[in-house]
């Protein structure tokens, strides 16, 4: 029984989205696992894509399992609510490379949406269509190596105007899906006025990812993962000129544009982190059934009674307060659930990270090999405490919202606008 307002097309999509991942999607891990690491960054081809997960978006397409993600707007009068979109997020979530199945995978969600919002209609055309399409992917470039990037603030990427064009110079990293070849357009944030208010002197400008002085450095490794064919790249910007056009809703609104990316992109990483905790906690304990251990099964051990007891209620529990907080952004705004968002952020992906650890355990050797999808999923869900701003920075921002509200502090500060995926 749910707590929440439920309809008709929502269970529809998620029992039709609940067996397109039993036929389709884990009978193909282990190809498309082998398809992603066969290829390398340094060759001439370079990553691509996985021809797969190219099938398979087709057939997704066929039974309309496609741009899932898409809001309920003027535009898409069809689209879901935060509410009903994020069910679909874990459903998709139980196997990381599952969502670009559907046309639902970050990066290239939060900059459609961010495009649809804040986007000229000419640069919609060129670049928002063939993404919704499915033709080409995006990126996201904010994180700075030189910088504390937990405070969006720092940035140090300088976006200058000289007449009808923008001068864009500085570093980037862990820009996700900045490595593969299908990567064509970036959204870029920087400084274009540094004298300007603190949280006015940035601005996001489009950049075509084939604009000269854009070089795509090296991929950064997570826990040895390169995740290929996307990667988390390193990028610099060297001179690098775009048309003035290509400013999205003005100099001086990076931050606002920003939080407004980032509100929407917590709920469906929340949401995407319980689905990848669901399924270690179904592998734990289909292992624990069959493995005997000192005379017994593992599954009749005190110890593993509690570890099993305390993953069902953190799921559940972080499940609960992710549907909260989708409900509130539907129901009363994004702003006025800044709170839940920072507490999902806080609360999903650590519970993965513990659920998944103690599934590796039941697992031994097995666990953290690539013989099970464990070990890529902990280092996925670790890289989530960072993702989108770390622990730290929503604990503080909470606590903040929690003193003001009972009126121990003059006035709360914005939601944090930190690392984007």
């Amino acid at each position: 029984m749910s707590f929440f307002p439920d309809t008709d097309r929502a269970r529809s999509l998620r029992e039709q989205l609940t067996r397109f991942m039993a036929e389709h999607i884990y009978p193909n891990e282990a190809q498309v696992w082998q398809e992603a690491h066969a290829q390398r960054w340094d060759s001439p081809e370079g990553w691509t894509v996985c021809p797969t997960v190219e099938r398979l978006k087709g057939v997704a397409r066929e039974q309309g399992l496609w741009n899932l993600f898409l809001p309920h707007s003027p535009r898409v009068p069809q689209g879901l609510s935060n509410l009903e979109y994020a069910q679909l997020c874990e459903i998709m979530g139980r196997v990381p490379w599952a969502s670009e199945v559907f046309n639902c995978s970050a990066p290239d969600t939060g900059n459609m949406e961010t495009l649809e919002r804040y986007a000229s209609e000419e640069l919609k055309e060129r670049w928002l269509e063939p993404l919704l399409e499915g033709e080409i992917r995006s990126a996201f470039l904010m994180t700075e190596p030189a910088v504390a990037s937990s405070d969006a603030t720092n940035i140090q990427c300088s976006i200058r105007r000289e007449g009808d064009e923008y001068v864009i110079n500085g570093r980037k990293w862990w820009s996700s899906g900045a490595g593969s070849r299908r990567c064509k357009v970036f959204i870029v944030m920087g400084k274009t006025d540094p004298d300007a208010p603190r949280h006015q002197q940035q601005s996001m400008v489009v950049v075509p990812a084939d604009t000269p002085g854009v070089k795509v450095l090296r991929p950064l490794t997570v826990f040895g993962y390169e995740h290929p064919p996307l990667g988390h790249m390193e990028v610099l910007l060297e001179n690098v000129r775009v048309p003035v056009g290509n400013i999205l809703l003005g100099e001086g609104r990076g931050f606002e544009i920003a939080q407004g990316r980032l509100g929407p992109g917590r709920i469906h990483h929340c949401m995407r982190s319980i689905g990848a905790a669901e399924r270690a906690f179904e592998l734990m304990c289909e292992r624990l059934a069959v493995r005997n251990t000192f005379g017994r099964a593992l599954s009749e051990q005190g110890v593993w009674h509690e570890r099993i007891a305390e993953a069902r209620c953190m799921i559940e529990q972080a499940r609960l307060l992710t549907m909260k907080a989708a409900w509130m952004m539907d129901t009363v705004g994004n702003k006025a659930a800044q709170g839940e968002i920072a507490m999902i952020k806080i609360v999903a992906p650590s519970m993965a990270c513990q659920v998944i650890d103690w599934a590796i355990q039941a697992w031994g050797g097995a666990g953290v090999s690539g013989d099970t999808p464990l070990a890529y999923a902990y280092a996925d869900q670790r890289t989530l405490r960072l993702a989108d701003g770390p622990d730290e920075v929503h604990r503080q921002a909470l606590a903040k919202l929690e003193l003001a509200r009972l009126g121990l502090r003059r006035k709360p500060t914005p939601s944090p606008v930190t690392r984007g995926c």
